[in-house]
């Protein structure tokens, strides 16, 4: 029987086969308003997972995107499932995108594993992971409908771009490469608690050591203020600076 990180490893493999065989493929798309939809490969993607999840742990709920929550009512143990963050790169042929499977349990995240369904790599909370400010690659997401104003503001910041470098990705990959080195910090707007498009990555970034806050410099789950996940205390300081009192 798996453990948990095994379990949301197994999980995020199993979409990440899906997405990687139905790329490039003429897909339905089922409009979620909003300019946001999601395709025939999300749905498929979910039910996959949400397959290996049910099999191994049948007690537990879960929450899928796409379906929404399944599961014991009562239980305990809740799987928040994204099958394919980064829809519309997909859709539009480009292979940015993640497949985040997460266990919340007791108010926290306890395991969980990000797929990057492209380099056949999977990030887990049971590593490794090795978090380094070296690149000074910072992304921002800027995909409504989060506000922005403050993530937008950086780009027109000049002591923002004397020390980092903005990268736009529009899907959470990006926390998983904070958590191994190949980013120096991710940016939000929005409300990321509990989320299905957060939670595993937000996971793999404090399993790495790396210094997780809202953008006030809060604990995550204080509040719905966005998301700063840096790779050293330096990193975070200078971004939470920088956006909380930006340059006008």
């Amino acid at each position: 029987m798996p453990n948990d990180h095994e379990l949301a490893v197994t999980a995020a493999e199993a979409g990440a086969a899906v997405v990687r065989a139905r790329f490039g493929a003429e897909l339905a798309r089922f409009d979620k308003g909003a300019g946001d939809f999601a395709t025939a490969a999300d749905l498929e993607a979910e039910a996959a997972i949400l397959g290996v999840l049910r099999a191994a742990r049948p007690g537990d709920a879960v929450t899928g995107e796409e379906s929404g929550r399944t599961g014991p009512a009562d239980a305990a143990r809740a799987w928040l499932v994204d099958p394919l963050c980064g829809t519309l790169n997909f859709a539009s042929g480009a292979m940015n995108v993640a497949v985040n499977v997460a266990l919340r349990a007791a108010g926290r995240t306890v395991a969980a594993a990000v797929a990057d369904p492209f380099s056949h790599r999977v990030y887990s909370t049971q590593g490794p992971l090795a978090p380094s400010a070296h690149t000074a690659l910072v992304d921002l997401n800027l995909d409504p409908p989060f506000p922005n104003q403050r993530i937008a503001r950086l780009l027109t910041n000049p002591a923002f771009e004397a020390r980092f470098r903005p990268r736009v990705l529009s899907t959470t990959l990006a926390l998983a490469w904070v958590a191994t080195g190949q980013r120096a910090a991710y940016l939000t707007d929005g409300d990321v608690r509990a989320s299905v498009h957060f939670a595993a990555g937000i996971a793999l970034c404090e399993a790495a050591g790396c210094v997780v806050t809202d953008l006030r410099g809060a604990p995550v789950e204080s509040g719905a203020n966005g998301l700063i996940a840096a790779a050293d205390a330096r990193t975070h300081a200078a971004l939470l600076a920088l956006t909380y009192h930006p340059v006008p």
